[in-house]
């Protein structure tokens, strides 16, 4: 099993910072893009941004200029640093990570976080 843990959310007014961390660990052999998503109540979970490997980046038209994501390759770790912060932004935030698992197979695995909370209110 792969398993992916985050943390850094809480409670931040509207303007201020925040920095997501998303840790993964378990049966890796390979871990190929690595994203962060987002679902607010009553909506469906979005895409944030996701990173690849080699380091290229994707975001959402709704964070860019905002937000920023990169990734630690040795510690298997993805974080999401995220500036200016507004109300709309307030969802629970979910990591995700494709790869290959470890062992003779090699399997392709699709892992998710559990959530973090991020609430963007005064």
């Amino acid at each position: 099993q792969v398993q992916l843990v985050e943390s850094g959310g809480g409670l931040v007014q509207p303007g201020g910072s925040l920095r997501l961390s998303c840790v993964a660990s378990g049966s890796i052999f390979s871990i190929s893009d690595m994203g962060w998503y987002r679902q607010a109540p009553g909506k469906q979970r979005e895409l944030v941004a996701t990173t690849t490997r080699g380091g290229n980046t994707y975001y959402a038209d709704s964070v860019k200029g905002r937000f920023t994501i990169s990734r630690d390759n040795a510690k298997n770790t993805v974080y999401l640093q995220m500036n200016s912060l507004k109300p709309e932004d307030t969802a629970v935030y979910y990591c995700n990570a494709v790869g290959r698992r470890s062992g003779s197979s090699y399997n392709p695995y699709d892992a998710w976080g559990q959530g973090t909370q991020v609430t963007v209110s005064s």
